[in-house]
């Protein structure tokens, strides 16, 4: 076997890690997976003769990647007012979930949305040391920064996540898909008083509708309310689904891709929902619960 083969070698099996890591820096599996291809073509055109730690080394590359891909997309969103989703995980229900594990959490979207306010060198601290464990010493170099000044991009990073106070969810997927399944019961059953019942007072639903038109933010049971009973279409089909772990569904209308829902149910009820409503991008996160639409 020579190098490159060697190398190949090691980099599939540390190909996990990588997309972990790259997930939580970008919230998109599609700009995960180019970042993980661009590590590939820059580490096979690289020497690792004095490379004595190849995981380390892998993940430093990856990370100046996804800081790069970071710095360019906020200048192009510099401008943009509509709200942006990262892209969830999404499995079948019943499934294996191991080779995805290591991309959703117990905080699923809801910490990836908080991830999306942080600044590229905050983002990259914070996952890097909070999440993945680097230290501050190699973490620094990355930044272009002292290791003080990486902890202190860390700790603002933390800050604002913390500031979230993101609720975790039930640990019961039942007890999840539970209340789920009667929240869609209720709202196409008209059923006002069952669907304030299921809603956390202090809930949020956030909608992402892609490029077509915009989405926007809706809070409290009223609001929420309003907006699932004007979207409980008798004709929509519900695909249950694991979305970062999470409870949710994938919709189908007329057998066509039409939203991903994720919801966060904490103490029995809702406290956050997600809603994607981009058919090309449902189709690409979610073609392992839809296959063949």
């Amino acid at each position: 076997m020579d190098e490159r083969e060697w190398l190949a070698k090691e980099f599939e099996e540390h190909r996990s890690h990588l997309r972990a890591v790259a997930y939580r820096m970008l919230g998109s599996l599609s700009e995960a997976e180019d970042a993980v291809q661009d590590t590939w073509e820059r580490v096979s055109k690289a020497g690792t003769q004095d490379v004595e730690n190849l995981g380390g080394w892998l993940t430093t590359i990856l990370a100046r990647v996804c800081l790069n891909m970071l710095r360019s997309r906020r200048i192009r969103r510099e401008d943009a007012l509509e709200v942006h989703l990262p892209d969830p995980v999404v499995t079948p229900v019943g499934a294996d979930p191991e080779a995805e594990t290591v991309l959703a959490d117990s905080v699923g979207l809801a910490l990836q949305v908080v991830l999306d306010t942080l600044t590229p060198a905050e983002r990259l601290a914070f996952v890097l040391h909070d999440m993945f464990d680097l230290p501050f010493d190699e973490i620094a170099p990355m930044v272009g920064r002292t290791p003080e000044a990486a902890r202190q991009l860390a700790s603002r990073g933390r800050r604002r996540v913390q500031g979230a106070e993101l609720r975790r969810p039930d640990r019961d997927l039942n007890r999840q898909r539970a209340v789920v399944d009667a929240f869609f019961a209720a709202a196409r059953g008209g059923d006002f008083d069952a669907l304030v019942g299921l809603l956390d007072p202090d809930v949020v639903l956030r909608a992402d509708f892609g490029p077509i038109r915009p989405g926007g933010i809706v809070r409290g049971p009223a609001a929420v309310v309003a907006q699932a009973r004007a979207g409980a279409n008798p004709a929509a089909v519900l695909h249950p689904a694991l979305v970062n772990g999470a409870a949710g569904v994938v919709i189908t209308l007329h057998g066509r891709p039409h939203a991903i829902m994720a919801f966060t149910v904490s103490d029995g009820r809702i406290v956050e929902i997600d809603a994607i409503g981009d058919p090309e991008r449902i189709r690409r996160v979610a073609a392992v619960v839809l296959a063949p639409v």
